[in-house]
């Protein structure tokens, strides 16, 4: 067959047609052709508009991919309008008025096309098109990828949108498509955009990335049910829902998002099921507006890197997370704005850097079976008509498990808050709060702390092993009423508090002490004038010591070189002086750069015990802050925080880690500059007391510098803390092992080596610290399988085998 020729087999049964006929071109082959009939299209570029409008079946030759190429100067090259079957194509457009490939009408099957245009769209369906369409691409940086309007359909199985100059697949109209096992990327404006009036898409399997606006917007009473999808690489919101929109995603994954993972409002609603949220730049979930829902259904939110609240529901608007975890956010839920709702049943909200729950403005949080850990604070009811349950919760390893203020009144039923640092429930500035059969143990200060004379209710509530005393009430207020106390009891044989004065008053009226009794009365706080008992320094190891400690650590050359160069710097200073010389005078400070756990807070232990030993400090002990520990919450209390964190670190290091969150990109949302400013007049002001190291990850470092050139000029030197490599993270498992009087068998070296080889090195990260986890799920494997030995020797009691290595993630 010659090239430019198509070649028509005709399947009709009349004996006056011809079985077969060639065709100068696709127009006259198409105009012979009838519906059966086979078009096989030679190798060559065909100028023509070709419009199919019968069942006929057009096949590009084969083994020739590529090289037939449709490419009219103008109009549609490729319009359908028949049950066709299309196949092995190479379409190219050049009007911007129009689509590149149209189906109009029928079912027709449409496959392996290579579609690069400069069109309107690369694919459009409209009317009553319903084709299949497969393994086909799009090339259109001029227009969308792939439209389906006026109530077409349609199904496109394992297609790539390759780039788009706007939307990589837009419905709208009525438009219903199908996307199976598709890949849109590389669009100029949403991933997928579904708007308007009965409106749908549905989508299973497909991956949307590297888009330049939002992954996936819906919008304008649309519809949308996307199921094991993945949205990711966005610079926009990764979902965007608009209008009384309506979404599903089940099994779906949204991460690396600049702005909000998923952001809804004006009445749309989302149902997420079984769907992972991470990496988000804002929020993770953002919900806004009257008649906005969404319903999480175990969900995973993790890992926002902003510094805003994961799930953010405001402005009226409702948000349900039955069986999801929130970890490593910022804030893990924050409900604010009357109306607004959220109700949290058998969930988890872990290492959190500043607050687990945080409702205010009238909003409401319901909170049922819920576990809160690792949180700067556990939940917070911030202000008059804030309110809501907390039933069958624990909150754990937070600073301050329960905060009541400015007339909330939540109810907190069966509630256990475990080894807080400040106080298990805290009521404040006539905040209110009824405590049903809560218990707070292990608490480093009170277990219940009602000040300001407030109104609260405690019933049968419990305290153990608290500091500073089970419970603490103020004088009642300026009504002469305070807190109603009914049996509740305390185990105070371990409180560690300054005593009760010998006469103290007696308590208000209205407190009842319970049947069990054991509730102190009022304490008195000891005046500025009262003597408070200073800690004793520690006892202080001579430098060699401490240097030697520094040298036994596994890696960090650079550090300890740099580490050593100052305190030689330091130790020449003083002899200097101590010979009647002048000395160099040399800032301590220091800005520790790296990624976590390579051994910043380690060092920075030593080098207070360092200075401590040359005489430069007078204890050398070391205080740890971060953010959450230095920004209030309201104007003035940052300067406070702040001023006493700097108060208990003199004679010391003041570390502070992540630093960088003092200064936000968008630092219009706290009070992160004051602590800042702060710190820098303190910095100045009491040189000599105390040393101060910043410490976070590289870039954000840099950034966080060059934005406050005050702090800047306060360091002398920045230290960079590189990754372990494999050998050395081996050697920390040695140093454990070693140390917990185990040993590795052999080949168990070298299996550690190529599991820290493989080891993902993403942001979770933890270098040295994940070397320690590593053997302690190494421990926790080797006890499973020893335990079924009915006399273990002492070799397979010690002995750790490749078989114990956890499995890589």
């Amino acid at each position: 067959m010659a090239q430019g020729t198509v070649q028509v087999t005709h399947t009709g049964t009349s004996r006056w047609r011809r079985r077969t006929g060639e065709y100068a071109s696709l127009t006259a082959a198409l105009e012979a052709a009838a519906d059966g009939d086979i078009l096989t299209v030679a190798p060559g570029t065909y100028r023509e508009n070709l419009v199919v409008d019968r069942a006929v079946t057009l096949l590009g030759q084969e083994g020739s991919a590529g090289s037939v190429r449709i490419a009219p100067p103008e109009g549609v090259p490729l319009a359908v309008r028949a049950s066709a079957q299309v196949q092995g194509l190479h379409i190219e457009g050049q009007d911007a008025a129009v689509p590149a490939v149209l189906v109009e009408d029928g079912t027709p099957e449409l496959t392996g096309l290579r579609i690069v245009t400069r069109s309107a769209a690369g694919i459009e369906v409209r009317s009553g098109g319903r084709p299949t369409v497969r393994a086909c691409t799009v090339d259109n940086p001029a227009g969308v990828g792939i439209a389906v309007v006026d109530g077409g359909g349609g199904i496109f199985e394992e297609c790539e949108v390759i780039a788009a100059g706007q939307s990589g697949v837009a419905v709208r109209g009525g438009g219903r498509p199908r996307l199976d096992r598709c890949r849109v990327h590389h669009a100029a404006g949403a991933g997928l955009s579904v708007t308007g009036d009965h409106s749908s898409l549905e989508a299973l399997g497909c991956e949307v990335y590297e888009i330049n606006g939002s992954g996936v917007q819906i919008a304008s009473r649309a519809a949308a049910v996307l199921t094991d999808c993945a949205v990711h690489r966005v610079t926009g919101n990764g979902v965007t829902l608009d209008t009384d929109a309506v979404l599903t995603l089940a099994d779906c994954r949204v991460h690396d998002v600049p702005e909000n993972a998923v952001d809804l409002r004006s009445r749309s609603v989302l149902t997420l099921t079984r769907s992972e949220v991470a990496r988000f730049g804002r929020n993770g979930l953002s919900v806004w507006d009257p008649g906005t829902r969404v319903d999480a259904h175990r969900c995973e939110i993790h890992d926002g890197t902003g510094d805003y609240p994961a799930v953010w529901v405001s402005d009226g608007a409702t948000a349900v997370l039955d069986g999801c975890r929130v970890h490593d956010v910022p804030d893990a839920l924050c409900v604010l704005d009357r109306g607004s709702r959220a109700d949290v049943v058998d969930s988890d909200l872990s290492q959190v850097r500043n607050i687990a729950v945080s409702v205010s403005g009238g909003a409401t949080a319901e909170l049922d079976d819920c576990r809160i850990s690792g949180a700067g604070r556990g939940a917070w009811f911030r202000d008059h008509g804030s309110g809501g349950t907390l039933a069958n919760c624990t909150v754990d390893a937070v600073q301050t498990g329960v905060i009541v203020t400015k007339g909330a009144d939540p109810l907190i039923e069966r509630t256990t808050v475990t080894s807080p640092t400040e106080a298990g429930f805290y009521v404040s500035a006539g905040g209110r709060g009824t405590f049903q059969g809560c218990r707070v143990t292990g608490s480093e200060g009170y277990g219940f702390h009602i000040i300001d004379g407030c109104r609260s209710t405690l019933r049968k509530c419990r305290t153990e092993r608290c500091a500073r005393g089970g419970f603490e009430f103020a004088q009642g207020g300026a009504d002469g009423e305070g807190a109603v106390v009914e049996e509740c009891s305390s185990d105070e044989s371990t409180q560690l508090g300054s005593p009760a004065p010998a006469a103290a008053p007696p308590a208000p009226a209205t407190q009842t002490v319970g049947l069990l009794g054991g509730v102190p009365s009022p304490r008195s706080t000891p005046g500025p004038s009262e003597a408070v008992p200073e800690e004793p320094a520690p006892e202080t190891r001579p430098a060699d010591t401490v240097l030697a400690d520094l040298d036994a650590l596994v890696g960090l050359a650079s550090v300890k070189r740099e580490v050593r160069a100052l305190t030689d710097m330091i130790e020449v200073g003083r002899r200097r002086q101590e010979a009647g010389l002048k000395a160099a005078s040399v800032r301590r400070h220091l800005v520790f750069t790296g990624s976590p756990g390579t051994g910043k807070t380690t060092v920075a232990r030593l080098y207070g015990e360092i200075l401590a030993a040359l005489g430069v400090l007078d204890r050398g002990h070391l205080v740890e802050v971060s953010r959450v520990d230095l920004v209030g919450e309201h104007i003035g209390s940052t300067a406070i925080r702040t001023q006493e964190a700097f108060d208990r670190a003199r004679g010391g290091v003041l570390f502070i880690d992540e630093a960088y969150a003092l200064s936000p990109e968008d630092s219009g949302r706290d009070f992160g500059r004051e602590a800042i400013d702060t710190l820098v007049k303190l910095m100045e002001d009491h040189r000599e007391a105390v040393v101060v190291i910043v410490a976070g990850y590289t870039a954000e470092m840099e950034r966080f510098l060059s934005v406050n050139p005050g702090v800047a000029s306060r360091f002398s030197r920045t230290i960079t803390f590189s990754d372990y490599d494999p050998d050395e993270l081996l050697r920390i498992v040695e140093q454990q092992a070693d140390e917990h009087e185990y040993r590795l068998g052999p080949g168990t070296g070298e299996a550690l080596l190529k599991y820290f080889t493989a080891l993902p090195k993403g942001p979770a990260f933890g270098n040295g610290r994940t070397a320690r986890q590593t053997f302690e799920a190494m421990v926790e494997r080797h006890a499973g399988r020893v335990a079924q030995l009915s006399a273990p020797s002492t070799e397979e009691l010690t002995l750790l085998y490749s078989e114990d290595l956890p499995v890589l993630p």
